[in-house]
């Protein structure tokens, strides 16, 4: 008989190694084909036969994996944190309001162009400038919502006070979209999409420091999140800081959450759908396990979805969160069809 312990060690070399095959993958695929041979010499010694290939891998590709793998990752984790925390299965990582306060603050940038001249026309329009007003933005959500928090006990309350500002912002980018031009639209637009191939080497070491700190703060609630699965006052009797381990929680949440978003804009289902898969392929809701299992699953569906976007052989990039979305949403319903409920 195969103990538990062996059977989860297998179940993740085996997600190891799946991860690292579709990572082989879509660092293959594109509008330019680059043989396989070619790209570990690229790795391995940089001497390849053409330098635009080697040009390719290094500055579009590689980056844009890369940021695949802390997207998916960072996302489904959040996902994770927040059904546990809400006792929802439905809850998400933008269930905060975060990626409304995101995309408000890159709505007042882009659509509010108009207003600003010169250099800060400029930079309505760049990367970083989008990156920056996504997170003042996110960040001014997230202080509501953890003032909310220091108020208000219910769990449950967080969780409508934050929907409640995703209506609020909503409603403003409304508004601002109704006296905005026809250009204004489409770059905002295309921020909505979410990307995952803009990123510079510097935006992804920022990227990569606020995922790993967020990760920090995720591995010191873990045990108490099992106590939290079985209610607050259970938690409470085993002697668990319920409110530490909540504000913790959202802290973690709201850092991966509204990083992702800031640099990649709102991609969706993700951190909804694959805590479930995940769930369902190792049968269990020990957070212990569930944490590194959930990251890594994240990571090969990001992948995957990019691979899809990427429309082989052609220079056109379908929008990341069409794909995402295409794989979540029968995901949901099927597991809702198959078990009848979905748990947390």
């Amino acid at each position: 008989m195969v103990s538990p312990t062996k059977s989860y060690r297998n179940t993740f070399l085996i997600l190891l190694g799946v991860l690292l095959l579709i990572f082989i993958i879509n660092i293959s695929l594109g509008s330019v084909y680059i043989p396989l041979k070619q790209l570990f010499l690229a790795f391995i010694d940089g001497d390849v036969e053409k330098e635009s290939w080697k040009s390719i891998l290094l500055n579009y590709r590689l980056p844009k994996a890369i940021t695949a793998i802390i997207v998916g990752s960072g996302l489904s984790i959040s996902g994770l944190l927040m059904q546990t925390l809400f006792r929802n299965p439905l809850a998400g990582p933008y269930v905060l309001g975060i990626s409304s306060g995101a995309s408000l603050g890159v709505a007042i940038l882009i659509l509010g162009a108009s207003f600003f001249g010169g250099t800060m026309a400029g930079f309505a329009f760049s990367s970083w400038g989008h990156a920056i007003a996504a997170s003042i933005g996110a960040f001014l959500v997230l202080s509501a919502v953890m003032l909310a928090a220091i108020k208000v006990r219910n769990t449950m309350s967080i969780l409508i006070i934050g929907l409640m500002f995703g209506s609020l912002t909503a409603s403003v980018i409304s508004v601002l979209a109704y006296f905005s031009s026809a250009n204004q639209l489409q770059q905002y637009l295309f921020w909505s999409f979410g990307s995952l191939g803009n990123l510079s080497w510097n935006e992804i070491l920022v990227l990569l420091i606020i995922f790993v700190i967020g990760m920090t703060f995720v591995i010191f609630i873990i045990k108490p999140l099992n106590s939290l699965l079985l209610g607050e006052n259970y938690a409470k009797s085993m002697g668990v800081n319920v409110k530490r381990t909540r504000n913790l929680t959202l802290i973690s949440t709201s850092l991966l959450t509204g990083v992702i978003t800031a640099f990649s804009g709102p991609i969706a289902f993700i951190g909804l759908a694959v805590p479930h898969l995940t769930k369902l392929l190792f049968s269990t809701s020990n957070h212990k396990i569930l944490v590194p299992a959930v990251a890594i699953s994240g990571a090969i569906i990001m992948l995957i979805c990019d691979s899809i976007a990427q429309l082989p052989t052609s220079e056109y990039t379908l929008p990341i969160n069409a794909i995402t979305s295409l794989f979540g949403a029968p995901i949901i319903i099927w597991l809702l069809v198959r078990k009848r409920k979905i748990t947390y």
